[in-house]
């Protein structure tokens, strides 16, 4: 069985990450897996980078695919909001490169491919009787350009005057990107490819899609090694990093914390109402410093190396997360492995991980009370949050490990190359 993995990276960002452990694991299963990714890391020999051809109408036509991109977006670079969220094209320079080097392979795994993959292009030219699987790391693959949609909604219908470009027109570029969508994805039979959700949440959101809702849609949860994130002993941790041994810990994550959808915001509130907690303390972990004055914290910055990673989780009585739309939520998996429990909002994919009571506290949406009194629910009965400190590790051993993670894609990848074999695999199975 031989896997390719697209995707724009192989280790920068959440879902790059989460595309490399999952071809880690299938690796670890003895499975031919490679990643043809944009932006390559990795030194690793089976993860390679899209070359750039350099003949001359290659180069014009990228050159012209360049321009034409920035020239559509130009119009509405002045008008975005403070906070904009991410916003990825259909098209991409990579268009009359990348197809030329596809390996001979057995099935194709698209992951987070903005700037990698044009629709048009890529699936207009794919090699015959080739199937996909696509990963959904976010709502980019649903949506005309945002990879998420803030609850607009309109990716159920034809996108348009959208909130993400600050836009009032209908025929704004999110319903060009989305008519492109349409029509390249038109070349696929929904028999040809499958979806993974990695949360209830996103796979419902598939489901609604008018793009990729006739497609069969799976639930598989991103995987992490647990033995790099596993616990560690709290004060060696704390010593590490400067952080008092008696203090409340309460740590928060993210790669931008002023992107309003992750939710800081509401961080800094339920905080704010804990000002006089003794021993309070906020260790943070991301790009840009969030603030909570009056509180001590610590900011480490940007870090990607997981055993390191583990010692900051391990260092916090609680992991805050507070994003409003979230697809699957890493960090969250990343802190159980770790030991920490976890409140955030009762939305998106988290809710699949924070069990109340279990792993940690749920708080209704926007809700920086809520936030507020499940931090203290950790914080302040250490007999219960030992034990659900117990219930993290256990839970993401057995539930979000790697190899449970690859274990189930093989699963899916057998199903789909070899469907008769997986069904009288499961007639014995029952008749036994």
């Amino acid at each position: 069985m031989r896997i390719l993995h697209l995707s724009t990276s192989d280790i920068g960002g959440g879902a790059a990450r989460a595309a490399h452990r999952l071809h880690t694991g299938l690796l670890r299963m003895g499975i031919d897996s490679r990643m043809l990714v944009l932006k390559r890391n990795s030194l690793a020999p089976e993860i390679a980078k899209v070359k750039f051809y350099n003949d001359l109408p290659t180069r014009f036509r990228r050159s012209r695919r360049r321009t034409q991109i920035e020239k559509d977006f130009a119009p509405y670079k002045n008008n975005l909001p403070s906070d904009f969220e991410l916003y990825s094209d259909d098209r991409s320079e990579t268009a009359f490169d990348l197809n030329r080097q596809l390996p001979e392979v057995d099935l194709i795994n698209l992951h987070w491919v903005a700037g990698l993959i044009d629709h048009e292009q890529f699936f207009g030219n794919l090699p015959p009787n080739v199937p996909l699987v696509w990963r959904l790391a976010d709502m980019a693959a649903l949506t005309g350009g945002c990879h998420y949609d803030g609850g607009c909604g309109k990716y159920t219908a034809k996108c348009g005057a959208c909130p993400i470009l600050n836009s009032k027109t209908e025929d704004d570029l999110s319903r060009a990107v989305w008519t492109r969508k349409h029509a390249a994805l038109a070349n696929i039979s929904n028999d040809r490819m499958n979806l993974v959700g990695t949360s209830r949440w996103i796979a419902g959101e598939a489901k609604r899609s008018s793009l990729l809702g006739r497609f069969p849609i799976h639930v598989i949860p991103n995987g992490l090694d647990v033995n790099d994130f596993a616990p560690r002993d709290k004060g060696f941790a704390r010593d590490t990093l400067g952080i008092p041994r008696n203090a409340k810990v309460v740590l928060f994550v993210a790669d931008t914390a002023a992107l309003k959808r992750k939710g800081f915001d509401y961080v800094a509130a339920a905080l704010a109402k804990l000002s006089g907690e003794p021993d309070l303390f906020l260790l943070s972990v991301g790009g840009g410093k969030p603030n909570v004055p009056g509180i001590p914290q610590l900011h480490v910055g940007k870090i990607s190396h997981d055993r390191y990673l583990s010692i900051i989780y391990s260092a916090a009585d609680a992991f805050v997360m507070p994003s409003l739309q979230e697809s699957f939520g890493q960090t969250i998996t990343e802190s159980m492995a770790c030991g920490t429990p976890v409140v955030g909002f009762n939305t998106g994919g988290p809710p699949d991980m924070i069990r109340p009571g279990i792993t940690g506290y749920l708080a209704p949406v926007a809700d920086a009370d809520g936030l507020r009194d499940g931090i203290l629910k950790v914080i302040r009965n250490p007999q219960d949050a030992a034990a659900m400190s117990v219930n993290c590790r256990r839970i993401a051993m057995e539930e979000y490990s790697m190899p449970v993670q690859a274990a189930a894609y093989a699963k899916l990848y057998q199903t789909i190359l070899n469907p008769k074999s997986v069904e009288r695999s499961a007639s014995v199975s029952n008749a036994a």
